[in-house]
Order: C-alpha cells, then structure tokens, then sequence
C-alpha cells in the first residue's frame, strides 16, 4: 500500500527517490538506495540484446557492482594480476561461465572468487548488452549492488589491485574519448575510433571493459534510450584480441 502525503510542508523523501528515478537525463545518485531505486526503473525499461548461443560458443559473465566506498556509490574495478589472460589489464570482477551456470550465479561466483565478496541475489538490478569480445567471448554484464565490503580480500592470483571509480565522475563530460586507432593523440568519433573512458590520471579503459562502463553511464547515470547506448560496434585495441 502507498504511503500517504503529509497534509502540508515537503514532500516524504520516497516521494523524491520515485520521481529521481522515472525522470528522463542525468541523475547521479548520492547513496546506494538512491542508486538501487534509479537503476532499477532504467534497467527495467532498457531492451537488452544478447547474442545468440550458436553465435557464443564461449560466454563470460561480470559483475558490474556499485558499492557504497565511504564517499558515496562507485563502480568497483580491477587491475588484473601480472600472469596468464589479461596480465595487467583493466577489468570488472567476472570470467568464464560453466556449464549449467547462470549468468548471475556466474557473476556472483567470480565476485566471491576475485575480491572475497558475497553478492545476494536480491541485490541484482538488471543486465546490459552483452558485449562480443574479440578474444571470442560473448562477455554479459550484470549489474548489482552491495552494501557492505567490509569482507574485500582481493585473490593476488587474479587481482594486482582493486578501485572504486565514483559514479561522479564516470557521468562527467570528459570521462569518454574517442581516438584513432594507433594514434591516441589524435580525436576520432564514435563511428570510427577507439574508446578510452578515462576514469583517473593512471585510468584508461578501453573495450570490452571500457565499452560495458560507457553503456551502463549512458544507460543509468545519463538516461540514454537502449537503441542510442549499444556498444557491440565498439573497436577493441589489437592487444585485446586473444
């Protein structure tokens, strides 16, 4: 049963949180609640494309997993460890999905797995587009939530390290780039060049990784339509292609 208005003065705060999330445009939100409650209703709306089985003899699943990290909600990401598949390269939480698992449960799995985290299944909001990875992954993102990491105990097996990158600045103009393929000095358009979305001084993230951020930024933070946000087109740098 809804809640009844007060009779006078502002508005009860579920009322501001239901509108944040039914408008149209940027919201960034300010606390995992707020955030749960807009990428809830955007996800809910957004009209995924998944590739199809006999197009994906391999599947991968990530967790894109928004975290409250003591200023605010921030997307968790990796640097994985110096040894075998993507030595060094930036990631989400997340690999190859076995056989008679879900992506969700795959996801979770890898989560606990990478960074020592339990993801309650409750706490998943939807799912982006899968992504057709050059190295032959069909890679699904998951988009989940936790409230606390008190437990993170990142695998050196597989995570060199762990950051958070505030849902600030992933929303900001100047987080996406554009740049032409070999020369990243020089600008490029969506259409016919590479993506960088650079998160930090030290951050630069390119797809698949960079593209499943771009999307879920125009989706979620930036309210994008699902058919002006795919990202299946996305160029992969040539070191990305294995």
């Amino acid at each position: 049963m809804t809640a009844p208005e007060p009779e006078s003065g502002p508005p009860r705060r579920w009322g501001m949180i239901e509108s944040m999330a039914t408008a149209p445009g940027p919201r960034v939100p300010e606390n995992i609640d707020e955030f749960r409650t807009l990428a809830g209703a955007r996800l809910n709306t957004f009209e995924r494309i998944a590739v199809p089985d006999d197009l994906a003899p391999r599947r991968a699943a990530v967790a894109l997993c928004v975290v409250d990290n003591g200023t605010g909600p921030a997307v968790t990401v990796i640097k994985r460890a110096y040894r075998g598949r993507n030595a060094g390269q930036w990631g989400l939480p997340g690999g190859r999905v076995e056989r008679g698992e879900t992506l969700e449960r795959a996801a979770a799995r890898e989560l606990h797995e990478e960074l020592g985290l339990v993801a309650d299944p409750a706490e998943v909001l939807g799912v982006l587009d899968d992504f057709p990875a050059a190295s032959g992954f069909a890679i699904t993102p998951i988009v989940t939530t936790l409230s606390d990491i008190a437990d993170l105990q990142p695998s050196a097996d597989e995570v060199h390290s762990v950051h958070f990158v505030d849902l600030h600045r992933l929303a900001a103009d100047g987080a996406p780039h554009w740049v032409h393929r070999g020369d990243p000095d020089t600008p490029a358009t969506p259409e016919t060049g590479l993506l960088q979305m650079r998160l930090a001084p030290d951050m630069t993230i390119h797809a698949p990784t960079g593209a499943m951020l771009w999307q879920f930024r125009e989706v979620v933070l930036l309210g994008r339509r699902s058919e002006a946000a795919r990202v299946a087109h996305f160029l992969q740098p040539d070191w990305t292609h294995h």
